[in-house]
């Protein structure tokens, strides 16, 4: 699989109900097991394989359709082989909470974390920094 954004999300986006730049959006390291589904929309479809989660980005930019941030740092839950970084809109509930991207190309992707470990994800500086439309 290679980086993709979740349908569901597009169609927020396009309604107006994700702003990128005002919404508290995060990061979710995704362990093995999980399979990327097209249909899934909520951080609830995901959070079986959550392996840890960021607080929200920082210096987030949307120039040119880019999408951009401040690199982050996530406290692994468990030695458990990371597949994929998926950013989503945090509503304080799972069940409510938008997913945005499967991102599974991030440099260093897959590793296995130490449990209760830091990990640094470093988006990409090149001209798709983390995503773009």
């Amino acid at each position: 699989m290679a980086n993709t954004l979740y349908p569901k999300f597009k169609e927020a986006l396009l309604q107006g109900q994700i702003n990128m730049l005002t919404d508290t959006i995060k990061a979710m390291l995704v362990k093995t097991g999980y399979t990327y589904n097209a249909s899934h929309q909520y951080v609830s479809d995901v959070s079986t394989y959550d392996n840890g989660r960021s607080s929200a980005l920082t210096n987030k930019s949307v120039t040119n359709g880019i999408f951009d941030a401040d690199d982050i740092q996530i406290t692994a839950i468990s030695a458990t082989q990371v597949i994929a970084v998926v950013l989503y809109k945090d509503t304080g509930t799972d069940s409510t909470s938008p997913l945005i991207a499967y991102l599974d190309t991030v440099s260093g992707i897959p590793f296995t974390p130490a449990a209760n470990g830091t990990v640094q994800i470093i988006w990409d500086n090149g001209s798709y920094k983390i995503f773009s439309l």
